[in-house]
């Protein structure tokens, strides 16, 4: 069954239709804005947070008129997290729906099954999930990290406090997981480091045990694993703890909201992120009183994966308005020339599609909560689209 659920915000009241049913809309002739989330499988521990950060951005922007006197409608579909449900959810958006612009935080696998959908329909894409590099489409845009800017403050970290030579790699067998392992590999070697082990389970599976054993014959002096997003950081690092492993343990895909539902077990990770709530800045603050009065006790953690969607929402207004209309190449254009100041800072995506990141270096405390280590400022992406450099 087809899962699409439309979410028609204006001026702080959210109204909420499935498809099929009657419902009018708040505004003549809305922006579309589809929403292809991983509200089931792998990503369903994150995708909440991304919706709530998405409706707070509509909310906000209907209230103060629109994009060009438009209103703007979100379009959420389940893409399951995986490659199959994700050409269903694409092809529904553009095709069906005929949104204007797809923004959205997906599994790596999702993305590279929805590009072939995006490129044919010529509809703008702004991925906001952190990833492993170097997808490129004429048609997208991403406001994420990449390896480039994230693995170095937990390899160098490792090395020079824990003088770590050896390090053990674990991940989720799909084009994030080997992705980003794969830059660790060739950044710890290149840094005189050695790794004793390269290991993977399906994205789906749960059992990390034959793993876990084979990191611990090993017995190297660091850990870094790289995951796909939500469940399979749970199972894993549940799993690890049980069996006793103390080492320095980076990951390279927990976020804030993922390590706050995982409780004591996150205790003592290392992350590097772009985004952490206790960045201190108006921006950040003023998102968070938002956040808090608008979803109260239901709110969802905010964290790496759904801040990058509130300001992907508010770079498409820019965009548009820059380009005077909708119109998806006079968009594309503008998305490489327009900036907001978000919650995370000043955020452009003038970089080969991509955006230079201020990155943190933090360590998970029990209740979830991250201590900042370092700062790293305007963290450059390196070379990821060259061919589509602005």
């Amino acid at each position: 069954m087809r899962f699409v659920q439309r979410l028609l915000i204006g001026c702080g009241i959210a109204a909420t239709m499935v498809t099929g049913m009657a419902g009018g809309a708040l505004a003549a002739d809305p922006i579309k804005i589809g929403i292809p989330v991983g509200l089931s499988g792998a990503n369903s521990v994150v995708a909440p947070s991304v919706v709530q950060s998405a409706e707070l951005a509509a909310e906000e922007i209907n209230a103060a008129g629109g994009i060009l006197g438009r209103q703007i409608e979100l379009v959420v579909a389940d893409d399951a997290s995986g490659a199959q449900g994700a050409q269903r959810a694409f092809d529904s958006l553009v095709f069906q729906d005929k949104v204007d612009v797809l923004i959205s935080m997906e599994t790596s696998a999702a993305r590279n099954a929805g590009l072939p959908i995006v490129n044919r329909g010529k509809v703008p894409y702004i991925y906001t999930s952190f990833y492993e590099g170097k997808s490129c489409s004429p048609w997208m845009y991403v406001n994420a990290w990449v390896p480039e800017q994230q693995v170095a403050p937990i390899v160098d970290h490792f090395m020079k406090e824990f003088g770590a030579k050896t390090f053990y790699l674990v991940g989720s067998d799909y084009a994030f997981g080997r992705g980003m392992l794969e830059f660790t590999r060739s950044y710890v070697e290149a840094n005189g480091g050695t790794v004793l082990g390269e290991e993977y389970l399906p994205m789906d599976g749960s059992d990390w045990t034959a793993i876990i054993s084979k990191l611990k014959a090993a017995n190297p002096d660091a850990l870094i694993t790289s995951t796909a997003g939500g469940a399979p950081n749970v199972t894993l690092t549940k799993q690890l703890r049980a069996a006793g492993v103390t080492i320095p343990y980076g990951n390279l895909a927990v976020d804030e909201g993922t390590a706050a539902t995982m409780g004591a077990d996150a205790e003592g990770i290392f992350i590097a992120a772009s985004y952490l709530t206790s960045i201190d800045s108006p921006e950040n603050k003023a998102f968070l009183a938002a956040m808090e009065k608008k979803f109260g006790a239901d709110l969802k953690t905010p964290n790496d994966l759904s801040v990058p969607q509130y300001e992907a929402i508010y770079l498409y207004k820019a965009a548009v308005e820059k380009a005077g209309s909708t119109d998806p190449e006079a968009v594309i254009k503008a998305l490489g020339e327009v900036s907001v100041q978000g919650p995370r800072g000043h955020i452009q995506m003038n970089k080969q599609r991509h955006t230079p990141l201020t990155m943190y270096l933090g360590q998970v405390r029990a209740d979830g909560s991250v201590d900042v280590i370092a700062t790293f400022e305007n963290v450059d992406p390196g070379d990821q689209c060259p061919q589509l450099a602005n």
